[in-house]
């Protein structure tokens, strides 16, 4: 059996009709320009020739989005996918911008972002940037995760829980109290005991003996360090199974 190779050419990887190229080649002139003036030093005239490049260059990016804007309805989708076009269209040669270095830089990689795409594929940053964004966040997210593990460990094995439950059983006493003896006259059981003689006093006589262990169990500093040990090893096993996580990662 005889195959048949398919006729059909394959997509260049760099592509753009005439006006792509011209808004890529305006993009890089400006680029270049700017370059220029944070890193060398230009005569008043100079500058201002970079600054109407510039604004120049930044209207016609904007113009460029608004109309591609409108051919997909205004749509905010089209604003989720090209966010980076509208940090492209803010002059970077202005005096403002000069005190903000890596805000500079970042308007920079826009607008280079905005130019690639005009030969690379709408879109081709977007996917670039979050490629990027997924590989850093999976490659961190092991170790945040174990890092925040560390300190909540530190700082759950020292609290004194048993002692706080013991200081809220106290102020809500009497309000417990109540509840369990009516829960004892309505059990099906209990409540057949209550013609007894002498049946609140006995119950009354088991409320007190069980709060009171209960309230000496819970202020024991045995009760604190069993809950401690206990909260640490819940904490070494999830950073057991994130550790296990990460070797798998990487395995792969």
């Amino acid at each position: 059996m005889i195959e048949t190779q398919s006729t059909e050419p394959k997509a260049p990887l760099i592509n753009g009709r005439a006006i792509d190229w011209i808004l890529f080649l305006l993009a890089m002139i400006s680029l270049g320009l700017l370059i220029w003036q944070n890193f060398a030093h230009v005569s008043q005239f100079e500058l201002m020739i970079i600054r109407l490049t510039d604004y120049s260059v930044c209207s016609i990016f904007a113009a460029e989005f608004f109309w591609r804007w409108l051919k997909d309805g205004w749509t905010l989708k089209y604003l989720g996918r090209n966010w980076y076009a509208i940090l492209g269209m803010i002059p970077i040669s202005n005096s403002i911008m000069h005190p903000y270095p890596w805000l500079r830089a970042l308007l920079i990689l826009a607008r280079f972002g905005r130019a690639i795409d005009r030969i690379l594929g709408e879109g081709f940053t977007y996917r670039l940037v979050n490629r990027l964004k997924n590989t850093v966040v999976n490659a961190i997210s092991g170790l945040v995760t174990i890092a925040v593990l560390d300190r909540v460990a530190d700082v759950l094995v020292k609290g004194t829980y048993t002692d706080n439950i013991a200081r809220a059983l106290a102020e809500d006493e009497g309000l417990l109290r109540a509840m369990v003896l009516e829960k004892l006259k309505s059990d099906p059981q209990t409540g057949r005991l209550s013609w007894l003689p002498y049946h609140d006093e006995i119950v009354e006589s088991v409320i007190n003996a069980v709060l009171r262990v209960t309230e000496s169990i819970l202020k024991d500093s045995r009760t604190d360090a069993l809950v401690s040990n206990m909260l640490r090893v819940n904490v070494e096993q999830l950073r057991a199974a994130i550790d296990a996580q990460e070797q798998e990662k990487e395995s792969d």
